[in-house]
């Protein structure tokens, strides 16, 4: 069937079936999986990253944050691209870049050329899941389009599960670089059957404007303040005049960026969707939520490796059990969003991760590989109700033709958020542990505390030097773990505190139909 040409009205298009129907939807479903897992394989690669690289592990946590903050920048711009170029076309070419920038990642030479094309890979990435999910509702006959959305879903939810386990195994086993090269043949074979399955049924086009001015601007004020965050934790802060003119190019970015999209005809982010109560109030608890969670999902693996001596692969292990419970639940909770209020499933989900965090801020020095787990079954819960929940309030009251604006949005803000939660969180981290060990070297000091382990450990053996560098790292160790608690604890509060905001929304109606992604 001939593709619809530009400006054309749509051409009804016969599902498909049989054998073409089971691969397309393989080949669709795989691409959002390829995207999803990017998003979250690198976690507990990170101190692998670092060694490998020569730089430290604080700094490397750049890999993820370069990746999220491009992907949720690039966001906004997917409507314009499907509607200027057709929903097919802008997948398969999103995906083919997406392969590009992952062999780039792989032959990486360094941190900052890492950083360089995870910004590449992220930005190309923004029509994936959108357009996946558009390309399958549309294969599948309308009887079957729960279908289809479930396929859709199940990959979302089986990604970030699959993404800590696949990138703990390559690091332990063969060389990190292949938790990115692994894409290529897949990305490939995606961007093959989906093109030459898809092509005739191309989406019509039509000439739109492009906010030129909006996009640079947005990209001007959350890349500085990205940079800044990622860069102030070793600069010493605002007593660095780099991280004092990020900031206030930041800062009148935002005014600035602020002004045009509020006055501009055709505005890459329409934030006049934030009149509407649920919206504005959703999208704030989306991020907290998201930021806390995501913030979260770095932290933990992270000093598994570096302070508890754990390899990749178990921090991955121990990660896994929260996505396998969400997938186990998803099913039922979907049936059941259509029949309770949307603010009862939000409720559930925030207890139940201020009951996992709070479960983590009791972690102590002999916690075992089961205590690190069980709080993540309970978070399980927690994410098979969060995104389905956050997003009926979101859109509740917004208008059809106003939804994919408002889904960009809200994704926009949500993936903006999780990455500036990450490097602020990794700061709070090496502070809090700075802290600590200062309060426990004043207690230990060189007084009687300090010398009858001194002596203790020279009755094993040791030389004073040996003892004393003990005794150090035991300090560093206690350090962390305490830093490690406190910010579990916060998180806790965070999550129990937005069920308050939850509340103070409308009673969303249940969604009557699919939501976009993008």
């Amino acid at each position: 069937m001939a593709r619809a040409a530009p400006g054309s009205a749509p051409v009804e298009q016969a599902p498909l079936a049989g054998g073409q129907l089971a691969l397309i939807s393989f080949a669709l479903a795989l691409g959002t999986f390829m995207m999803v897992l990017d998003s979250t394989i690198a976690n507990v690669s990170l101190p692998t990253i670092a060694g490998n690289l020569g730089v430290s592990s604080d700094n490397s946590t750049w890999v993820v944050t370069a990746f999220a903050v491009a992907n949720g920048v690039f966001v906004p711009l997917t409507g314009w691209l499907m509607g200027r170029f057709g929903v097919v076309r802008t997948f398969c070419v999103a995906v083919g870049l997406f392969t590009v920038a992952s062999f780039l990642c792989g032959i990486a030479w360094d941190l900052p050329s890492l950083i360089a094309f995870r910004v590449l890979q992220g930005g190309v990435a923004g029509p994936i899941m959108p357009g996946s999910q558009a390309l399958l509702i549309s294969v599948f006959p309308p009887t079957k389009r729960a279908t289809a959305l479930g396929i859709w879903s199940m990959t979302t939810l089986v990604a970030p599960v699959m993404g800590p386990i696949l990138g703990g195994y390559i690091s332990d086993n063969y060389h990190w670089s292949w938790i990115f090269l692994i894409n290529v043949p897949f990305g490939i074979f995606v961007s093959m059957i989906c093109w030459r399955g898809l092509k005739s049924r191309e989406t019509p086009t039509r000439k739109l404007p492009i906010d030129t001015v909006g996009l640079g601007l947005l990209v001007l004020w959350v890349g500085c303040l990205q940079v800044m965050l990622d860069l102030g934790k070793n600069a010493d802060w605002f007593n660095d005049p780099t991280i004092v003119v990020l900031t206030i190019i930041a800062g009148v970015g935002f005014v600035a960026w602020l002004i045009w999209e509020l006055t501009d005809k055709h505005p890459a982010v329409d934030l006049s969707l934030f009149r509407s109560r649920n919206f504005t109030l959703g999208s704030i608890i989306f991020c907290i939520g998201y930021a806390v969670f995501f913030a979260n999902t770095l932290l933990l693996p992270l000093w598994l490796q570096t302070q508890l001596g754990y390899t990749a692969t178990w921090a991955g292990l121990v990660a896994a059990p929260s996505g396998v419970v969400a997938v186990l639940l998803t099913p039922f909770v979907a049936r059941m969003s259509g029949k309770v209020d949307a603010r009862w499933l939000a409720t559930v989900s925030f207890v139940f991760f201020a009951l996992s965090y709070w479960m983590r801020s009791g972690y102590t020095a002999t916690a075992s590989t089961w205590d690190f787990t069980l709080p993540l079954l309970v978070q399980g819960v927690s994410m098979s109700t969060f995104f389905l929940a956050m997003l009926t309030i979101c859109l509740d009251g917004i208008p059809p033709e106003r939804i994919p604006s408002a889904t960009g949005l809200s994704n926009f803000t949500r993936i903006v958020a999780g990455s500036f939660a990450a490097s602020i969180i990794t700061t709070a981290w090496d502070r809090r542990a700075a802290l600590h060990q200062n309060h426990l070297a004043e207690a230990v000091g060189t007084g009687m505390p300090f010398q009858m382990a001194r002596d203790t450990l020279r009755g094993l053996g040791m030389t004073d030097t040996q003892a004393a560098a003990a005794i150090t790292r035991q300090m560093v160790g206690q350090a962390y773990l305490l830093a490690s608690t406190d910010l579990f604890r916060l998180s806790a509060w965070l999550a129990g505190a937005s069920v308050i905001i939850v509340w103070l929304t409308r009673r969303p109606k249940p969604p009557s139909g699919p939501v976009a992604a993008d």
